[in-house]
């Protein structure tokens, strides 16, 4: 065993506070959703999209309740990956659900360094088409990775004391552009074509992607002071910041752009938005706090990301090789996920991306529900209607957004279909040659869990 040792992952307990625990989360929300989803959701559901800003916090709102009550009953630093285990055991289903959320966590990744890349474009005129963005992008996740080799103390101080300039910067930015717009009327009386049932569902799951940096708080568990209490008030608390925040931008972007600008500057409309209204010193700011959030939130996500694998590793549920690698699984895990947001980043623009992220995360999040519903209802001491709710919601979400794609981009949701194919019947042949069914190790519930 003397060998294996240095392998192990290293966890300090107790050693996240309950404000740096929502500066994580709300680093990581804030990062993606504010600045390019805005655009892309508009895109979507015309004038409606602050109404589909709010649609998806109550959605988030009711998939939040299963978090709370399992991180409440088992803190662990595996988050969703330990979920997974906790209801399904070391079977197929956790395994899959596991890794869509890895790789609609590293997805998430890329769409913030894109974001990046086209904001930092706009301070030099913004070349649109250009090879800058994803060279920016890709310069980012490794900038990221190296901070993320330093250490944990690390992560949090550079991520907190980013996420403090950040959220008061976009703070001041809706305040600013609501007291400066002539009105802030936003005219929803002619949504046109885009106004369907169909678009706003579709616009309400990209919205959720807005959101679910909520979970990244599930992953640092064990880490936090007083888990049981404060993982799940630290969730409320960060959706609540963000509601607020999310709707006074909406309203701000709304108000100084028309719905064509709003559509056609969609992957920085933050940026566009503050040019009518504070001229380029506006524009400047804007850009400023949008590096710092894209960057504050990739160091954030890396950091929960590769935790996460790691975490799946040890439960042997994902293949590994250390490639020759020194140090220990949570060092290599870093190394795939930084090589897998680059590639990313690289290839793929930032609707396609969002679109991935969307459709993994939501299939991940009903099977979390499940979970609770079938096998986890009495452990945690669940109520059976709020999880349900949350499973209807998700798939009402996920259908009107397959929906719309299918109709503007097939090619994604081919590529997503395709994917999860291939990931069922990798971890299946993986499993079955492993043996790896070995029971989960606090017998919970075993009876009926064998097939």
């Amino acid at each position: 065993m003397t060998r294996e040792e240095d392998r192990t992952t290293r966890y300090q307990e107790g050693s996240l506070t309950l404000a740096g625990t929502v500066m994580l989360g709300t680093g990581v929300m804030i990062g993606a959703g504010i600045f390019a989803l805005t655009g892309q959701m508009a895109k979507m559901t015309g004038a409606l999209f602050p109404l589909a800003f709010l649609a998806a916090a109550v959605i988030v709102s009711f998939s939040a309740y299963s978090y709370i009550k399992i991180s409440n009953a088992y803190p662990s630093a595996g988050g969703i990956g330990m979920y997974l285990h906790k209801a399904y055991g070391n079977r197929l289903p956790t395994a899959f659900n596991a890794l869509l959320m890895y790789f609609s966590m590293v997805i998430a990744q890329s769409f913030l360094a894109r974001t990046f890349g086209s904001y930092t474009m706009q301070l030099f005129g913004g070349e649109e088409s250009g090879r800058m963005v994803p060279i920016l992008g890709v310069s980012l996740i490794l900038a990221a990775f190296l901070i993320n080799l330093l250490g944990n103390r690390m992560v949090q101080g550079v991520a907190s004391f980013i996420g403090i300039l950040k959220i008061g910067g976009i703070l001041v930015f809706g305040l600013v552009g609501v007291w400066i717009a002539d009105s802030i009327s936003v005219d929803f009386s002619n949504p046109g074509d885009t106004g369907t049932l169909g678009n706003f569902l579709g616009a309400t799951a990209l919205g959720i992607l807005a959101f679910k940096g909520f979970t990244t708080i599930t992953n640092s568990g064990s880490e936090v002071i007083d888990p049981n209490r404060n993982v799940g008030r630290a969730i409320v608390i960060s959706i609540g910041a963000c509601v607020v925040i999310y709707t006074l931008v909406g309203f701000a972007v709304a108000s100084n752009l028309s719905l064509a600008e709003i559509i056609r500057t969609r992957d920085y409309s933050l940026a566009a938005a503050a040019r009518p209204a504070l001229g380029d010193y506006g524009v400047w700011f804007t850009v400023a706090i949008a590096m710092m959030a894209t960057a504050g939130g990739i160091l954030a996500s890396i950091f929960a990301v590769s935790r996460m694998l790691a975490m799946l590793t040890e439960m042997k549920l994902v293949p590994h090789s250390h490639f020759g690698m020194p140090g220990n699984i949570q060092r290599h895990t870093l190394v795939y996920t930084v090589v897998l947001g680059v590639a990313l980043t690289a290839f793929f623009d930032l609707s396609r991306i969002a679109a991935l992220g969307i459709v993994f995360y939501l299939i991940m999040d009903v099977a979390i529900h499940w979970g609770v519903l079938r096998y986890l209802r009495k452990d945690i001491k669940a109520n059976i209607w709020v999880p349900a709710t949350a499973i209807a919601l998700d798939l009402l979400a996920l259908v009107g957004f397959v929906w719309v794609k299918l109709a503007t981009d097939p090619l994604v949701i081919g590529v997503a279909v395709a994917t999860m194919i291939v990931i069922a019947i990798g971890e299946q042949i993986f499993l079955k040659k492993s043996g790896g069914m070995a029971p989960p190790k606090h017998g919970h519930a075993e009876a009926h869990n064998h097939h």
